[in-house]
């Protein structure tokens, strides 16, 4: 029969552990530096017996047991980020609210708070709280770039003014604050519609389709196929079926990351805003959708995830070069492909690019350029646009319908 293990029985730290623990946790660099002075001038004065020395000695001795004294208190705190509004656009505010409590039963000491704001820290004083006492501050900052934005962890740190002993421990995680960008509402969005067996409902009436409408009187021409003669016995005279056109407008949006194709950040931004405002479009209109950035490929549903999405696209020189390859690996059959590009991007790049597309499905390729004159040339199977500016999206749009 096999023998029961026995675990051994951790012993707690004795108090050389604890202060040793408490000297590699606490002991700033700094810190040890000045003890290490401290030690040497001390060891000179027994050797040289210089005065010089043994003032040194004492007053490096004196700042560290100042720094120690400073450093003692009750940190025993617990804190709540709350941000009101997670979802916003480049340029609004946000409010992030720290509720800081003392959930002890004893007096806290006083600290500093220092929250994580992307790649900034915002500091604050927390002042001494009773048990159970709460004290809540808010920190207001602008969103200046589209991003996926980290708000948190949230430290306290005690210790000293020297910075010579540091006590700091993490009390809040971390929470996202999606920035979307810049967008522009576009009209109805009709380039790329077909007719298809398995479109989705166009609004349009038509006299052939599978999507039954209705009926109307005869009139001269009509297919007798559609003649509905049960509803012809009973009203007397000819009447026809209506159908609701079908059509399919799977989209597929592909934008291209890779740095070298652009001029500026401004002018990856831009392509971002006009990348996110199609799709925006196309979801409101309840159109299929499909999205290429780089290697992330996705089917968004609804504006907020497309736009959720469109926050986190970045800058990357480890891109496909073949964007159109790339599209029409997640989606060989859509009706419509856009694909948006930087002004470093040239017009034969552009056109042995848009070789390997189907044929049936509209193509177009939107080249951002700040500043530049909106433009629309034709060619052979695709349609190229140049983008100054995300006001000139709309008209673009409209003369593609």
């Amino acid at each position: 029969m096999a023998r029961p293990i026995t675990l051994p029985q951790l012993r707690p730290p004795t108090p050389v552990l604890r202060a040793l623990r408490f000297l590699r946790d606490y002991v700033s660099p700094l810190g040890w530096t000045i003890f290490a002075a401290a030690v040497l001038c001390t060891l000179g004065y027994a050797l040289l017996g210089w005065d010089e020395l043994l003032a040194a000695a004492v007053l490096w001795t004196i700042m560290l047991i100042v720094a120690i004294v400073m450093s003692l208190g009750n940190t025993g705190f617990s804190a709540q980020l709350d941000v009101p509004t997670r979802r916003i656009t480049v340029g609004d505010t946000v409010d992030v609210n720290v509720t800081v409590s003392n959930p002890g039963r004893s007096v806290t000491a006083h600290a500093h708070g220092d929250i994580t704001i992307g790649d900034d820290h915002e500091g604050f004083p927390i002042p001494s709280l009773a048990p159970r006492q709460s004290k809540q501050t808010g920190v207001t900052f602008t969103a200046a770039s589209r991003a996926v934005l980290s708000v948190g962890p949230l430290r306290v740190r005690k210790g000293d003014p020297f910075g010579l002993i540091r006590h700091e421990k993490t009390i809040a995680e971390r929470i996202s604050v999606y920035i979307h960008p810049r967008t522009v509402h576009l009209h109805a969005l009709d380039a790329g519609i077909q007719r298809d067996l398995e479109g989705q409902p166009s609004g349009d009436i038509v006299d052939d389709d599978l999507d039954f409408y209705g009926l109307r009187e005869y009139e001269p021409g009509d297919d007798m196929r559609n003649v509905h003669w049960l509803s012809t016995a009973k009203a007397g005279t000819l009447m026809i079926r209506q159908y609701e056109a079908t059509r399919r407008t799977t989209t597929v949006l592909a934008i291209g990351v890779n740095p070298q194709d652009y001029a500026s950040r401004d002018e990856f931004e831009l392509a971002v805003s006009v990348h996110a405002s199609i799709g925006v479009q196309c979801l409101m209109q309840h159109r299929p959708l499909r999205t290429v950035a780089a290697d992330h490929r996705d089917d968004p549903r609804t504006t907020m995830a497309f736009l959720d999405a469109c926050s986190a696209i970045k800058p990357d020189d480890r891109e496909d070069a073949n964007l159109a390859a790339s599209a029409l690996d997640h989606c060989p059959d859509a009706s419509l492909y856009c694909f948006t590009v930087g002004s470093g991007k040239p017009d034969d790049v552009i056109k042995r690019m848009m070789l390997s597309m189907p044929q049936a499905a509209a193509r177009l390729v939107l080249r951002v350029e700040p500043g530049a004159e909106r433009a629309l040339r034709r060619f052979d199977g695709f349609t190229l646009a140049t983008v100054g500016d995300l006001d000139d999206l709309p008209l673009i749009m409209e003369a593609m319908s």
